[in-house]
């Protein structure tokens, strides 16, 4: 065990990128849990990567605008057609999703055939590098992130399906880059989970189960050496699981 890795200097700003993208995933989980498409924020976080690719195979700068801007492109391009297919084809919606999800993550996978280094970003693309997450990449997605929570508490109720898709479009390309498209999924849904039965204080108990997920899991992940962004997977199903325990046990 490598009790030295449990420093805040290595830590910290991986805990700071997991309350981010805690903050923003753990209300919009819950509209998607309620809405029955669990898979539409794996589906998006695989087109939004596959935009990351295509901007990354013209050697431009990471984190830069023009990859932003391809990457943001290609996820509102999935959501609006998952817009509109869910208006013209609703009863097909589900396999929809997974049509887009197997084409975009098919399309990753043959953009970076040719590519020597292409198995290390497709790696990196899914589980994500967390603990390489640096301040400079932190500060732009707290400005989105606040926008984004400011629009989503002031119109919650009356937000359409559209501008549902795409405020999460823009908040899962940046989360993808953040922590890795794993850890997109698993922080929408394991939270929201594990509340989807609470009545009162539901988005506090899902900030909870959240939040303890990310910190066992880096404590975890530094402690043993382990990839960070798998072992906090692990750690987000650990921390629904521990509360919906707590809440049988309690009643």
């Amino acid at each position: 065990m490598n009790w030295s890795a449990v420093q805040w200097s290595i830590l910290g700003p991986a805990l700071i990128a997991g309350l981010l993208v805690t903050a923003t995933h753990v209300p919009l989980g819950q509209r998607v849990l309620r809405r029955g498409i669990i898979f539409l924020d794996l589906a998006i976080a695989q087109v939004a990567g596959l935009g990351l690719i295509i901007a990354y195979s013209f050697d431009w700068e990471p984190g830069g605008w023009q990859v932003q801007l391809v990457a943001i492109s290609a996820a509102i391009v999935g959501v609006l057609f998952l817009n509109y297919s869910d208006k013209h084809w609703p009863k097909i919606q589900e396999p929809l999703i997974g049509s887009l999800f197997i084409l975009a993550s098919s399309g990753s996978v043959l953009l970076l055939a040719t590519n020597p280094h292409g198995g290390d970003q497709l790696k990196d693309l899914l589980v994500g590098q967390i603990l390489w997450v640096s301040f400079d990449q932190i500060i732009p997605v707290v400005i989105l992130y606040s926008v984004i929570l400011g629009l989503w508490f002031a119109y919650a109720q009356r937000v359409s399906s559209l501008i549902f898709y795409l405020l999460f479009a823009v908040t899962i390309t940046a989360s993808v880059q953040l922590v890795g498209i794993y850890l997109v999924f698993a922080s929408l849904i394991f939270p929201a989970l594990a509340i989807r039965n609470v009545s009162e204080y539901a988005l506090i108990y899902g900030y909870m189960v959240s939040v303890v997920g990310y910190i066992l899991g880096l404590f975890f992940a530094a402690v043993f050496d382990l990839p960070a962004g798998a072992m906090i997977v692990y750690s987000l199903a650990l921390s629904a699981i521990l509360f919906l325990a707590y809440r049988k046990i309690k009643k």
